[in-house]
């Protein structure tokens, strides 16, 4: 079987799908690995690096993605590059399936069995391959670093000759997988952190990390199967910002974290809370790429409140830290493989009775197999 990594085509994009020490695992299990010259530059992973780990490199992008038994991807494919697929071979990425329905049906159209790994299930036995919580993971992280770099004072408490400075304040809105990193991060660089989430159930974990659960009573809440925040009424979400702005007001750096999924992100942070903040203090908006959770911010913009609140919309945090992102991800995709791999046939399963296939194989065989994303 042959696999081809594509670099990612997208100017923001900063990683890739495969690192060289997944390329070698790959070869291991039998697998012809072809990594496109260049891929892994921008995450720091040479062509030299590939090739001594068993990756022939090419430079011909158009004929590998026709030959190839499994394309390899981070972001979803042009409908040309879908199109180009060989009848009966994989593609694995982010595929954004609630809102590409022309894609998908250009990959049943194709015969492409197509993988989005925002599907795959949230159970202890798929974790290894949880793409959507390893990038997660480290937007978290890196929401706090730039939080920390824009603010004008420092994080930690100290005591000096000179005087002794508090600790900054750090809110986190959602206490997911970005969430709960950012709660660590924000400790560990010293700060007093509190959080909130619709979903008690989590209290105990913030307090685990040393943060304070803001409780804000909203009446009946909950959480879906996939453990994702059920969408609030718009009753709900008043009560919710009421609660809310009095912990911004006394913060520092707030961060927001909620994501609907296959939805747009819900509106958190609003103008009149805005006004409520100091002067100085960051917003960072984790969602601003599927809507954002705070008003006025924008994609991949910095922007700046009349009161000196400075709202950051970076979109996907997580090529901030390029390197270690693509490691992940590279080990999430291995770890599928790996476990779907036939040593004796040499091919991947594709049995859609498995609970894991199921929920992430979006088209097999020339057909959408989840129909709710045919469009």
């Amino acid at each position: 079987m042959r696999v081809f990594v594509p670099s990612e085509t997208s100017l923001t994009e900063k990683r890739v799908a495969l690192i060289p020490e997944s390329v070698k695992r790959l070869t291991g299990l039998g697998l012809e690995v072809v990594v496109e010259s260049g891929a892994g530059a921008a995450s720091f992973y040479l062509d030299e690096e590939y090739a001594a780990a068993g990756a022939r490199i090419s430079s011909d992008r158009a004929g590998e993605i026709a030959a190839a038994d499994m394309v390899l991807r981070l972001n979803k494919p042009s409908m040309g590059e879908a199109a180009a697929q060989k009848s009966g071979s994989w593609s694995i990425g982010f595929l954004d399936p609630f809102n590409e329905g022309e894609l998908i049906g250009q990959f049943a159209k194709a015969g492409v069995t197509a993988v989005s790994m925002e599907m795959i299930p949230r159970t202890t036995l798929a974790q290894k391959m949880d793409g959507l919580s390893s990038q997660a993971n480290l937007a978290g992280y890196y929401a706090v670093v730039k939080a920390a770099e824009r603010l004008n004072r420092i994080l930690p408490m100290m005591m000096t000759p000179a005087g002794t400075i508090s600790p900054a304040r750090v809110f986190v809105i959602g206490v997911g997988v970005a969430g709960l990193q950012a709660i660590a991060t924000a400790k560990r660089m010293g700060a007093r952190v509190d959080a909130f989430d619709t979903r008690p159930v989590v209290e105990e974990q913030v307090k685990s990390l040393g943060a304070k659960f803001v409780k804000i009573d909203l009446g009946e809440v909950g959480q879906t199967e996939q453990g994702y925040a059920k969408e609030l009424t718009d009753e709900q979400k008043e009560m919710q910002k009421a609660g809310m702005a009095k912990v911004c007001a006394q913060s520092d750096i707030v961060i927001t974290t909620a994501k609907l999924f296959g939805r747009k992100a819900p509106m958190i942070v609003d103008e009149r809370m805005l006004s409520g903040m100091k002067h100085g203090s960051v917003v960072v908006d984790l969602a601003v790429e599927s809507g954002g959770n705070v008003e006025g911010s924008r994609l991949d913009q910095e922007v700046l409140t009349p009161n000196g609140v400075r709202i950051l919309g970076i979109g996907k945090l997580e090529c901030g830290v390029a390197a270690h992102a693509s490691q992940m991800y590279s080990s999430n995709v291995y770890n599928f493989i790996e476990h779907f791999w036939d040593k004796e046939s040499k091919t991947i399963k594709s049995d859609l009775g498995d609970e894991i296939l199921k929920g992430c194989v979006i088209t097999q065989g020339g057909s959408i197999v989840h129909e709710r994303f045919a469009k």
